[in-house]
């Protein structure tokens, strides 16, 4: 009996894991090589010259994976890990070598930063397709991206005080953004292609108003952060930035997730989804929320980074399907691995065809990628936008 029981809860286990299925898991695999090969680019190449050997030496180094409290000051930050390892103020972490310095500080950081940012941006793109039922539809193409930039520009040029505050001003500016969207669009309904257009508008002006606002900026200095904001660039990226959006990405993976099914209701129609049960409209907004707060924390940490939120959606869906549960899987890893390998580009592409030292924002490639592909979708679809 005992047995019988225990095979039957074994059963049930698996077949709730019957959505994970060979494609699903070859996009899995497929991805983190992807991740893992632009890693090993990243690591071992740089401005600062050492070898490849020296490299992995340095991210291997005992002095870090051996140190609890140099792992964690890396990862929470010195004055947390202070906090939760109880290391007197007195304690100073021991000095690291330079390798070890260069590639913890500079190198390793970047690539996670890119990690979640480019997982943030397609989870937000996803939802955003589905609430609106458009595949056109990502939060550079909704205008969200530019109302959270325009709300960063703000901070930084008018209230520089609140610096503190970017991922909360940048989640309103977004939401904003996305109001004012679906008002525009609203006429006793929507569709997709008067949503697109109501994007194109809203992220106009607000590009406008981000240009106007750097004529009021009195630094150089803070004119080239907000540049770098606009463009979107992963320049500079340290732990930093990776503290700034991870815990963003665990709760928005998390809520997306759980809303998988609510997604997949939307995506048949309010009227089915309402005679279903669903309180459309409230379940709309929720779940834009959580596409605002995912493409706001990426906004804060690495600028606006545009058609990641519009590629990679699209292409897990024609990889593993349309089911919800298993397209924001696969845009956990898709997402990653397409903004690492864009960062790659964007760091070591000047140095391999000019020998220039320069580096491109990440945004100006990911543009150059999603500005033909937006075309390839439009020509394509009968349809224009509809899921």
């Amino acid at each position: 009996m005992g047995d019988s029981s225990a095979s039957q809860k074994f059963s049930a286990r698996l077949e709730s894991y019957g959505w994970i299925d060979a494609r699903l898991i070859g996009v899995a695999l497929a991805s983190v090589g992807v991740v893992l090969v632009s890693l090993f680019v990243q690591v071992s190449f740089g401005v600062y010259s050492m070898s490849i050997t020296e490299a992995w030496y340095a991210v291997l180094d005992a002095d870090v994976w051996y140190d609890e409290r140099v792992l964690l000051s890396f990862l929470l930050g010195e004055d947390l890990m202070r906090t939760v390892l109880f290391v007197p103020e007195s304690y100073e972490l021991p000095n690291l070598a330079r390798n070890t310095t260069i590639v913890w500080n500079g190198r390793l950081p970047r690539v996670l930063a890119a990690v979640l940012v480019g997982s943030n941006l397609a989870i937000s793109g996803a939802i955003f397709q589905a609430v609106t039922r458009n595949e056109l539809a990502s939060p550079y193409i909704l205008g969200v991206s530019s109302g959270a930039g325009l709300a960063i520009l703000l901070t930084l040029v008018i209230f520089s005080g609140m610096a503190a505050l970017l991922p909360i001003s940048a989640a309103f500016g977004g939401a904003l953004a996305f109001v004012l969207v679906y008002a525009i669009a609203w006429k006793g309904g929507t569709n997709p292609v008067r949503l697109v257009l109501a994007g194109v508008i809203v992220g106009t002006v607000f590009n406008s108003l981000q240009t106007a606002l750097l004529l009021f900026a009195q630094d150089m200095a803070t004119v080239q952060t907000a540049i770098s904001w606009t463009t979107g660039t992963l320049t500079g990226a340290d732990w930093d930035e990776v503290r700034l959006v991870l815990p963003w990405t665990i709760l928005t993976s998390i809520l997306a997730l759980a809303g998988a099914r609510q997604l997949n209701v939307l995506l048949l129609g309010e009227r089915t989804a309402g005679a279903l049960g669903m309180s459309v409209e409230r379940v709309r907004f929720g779940l834009s929320g959580i596409a605002i707060v995912a493409a706001s924390s990426s906004i804060a940490a690495a600028g606006i980074v545009g058609f990641v939120g519009l590629i990679v959606p699209h292409a897990v869906r024609t990889l593993v399907g349309s089911d919800y549960k298993r397209l924001i899987v696969g845009c956990l890893f898709v997402g990653p691995a397409l903004l690492v390998a864009a960062d790659v580009g964007a760091r070591l592409g000047m140095a391999v065809l000019f020998g220039s030292t320069n580096q491109l924002p990440v945004g100006i490639l990911t543009g150059l990628i999603g500005g033909p592909y937006f075309l390839y979708l439009m020509r394509r679809r009968k349809h224009l936008g509809d899921l």
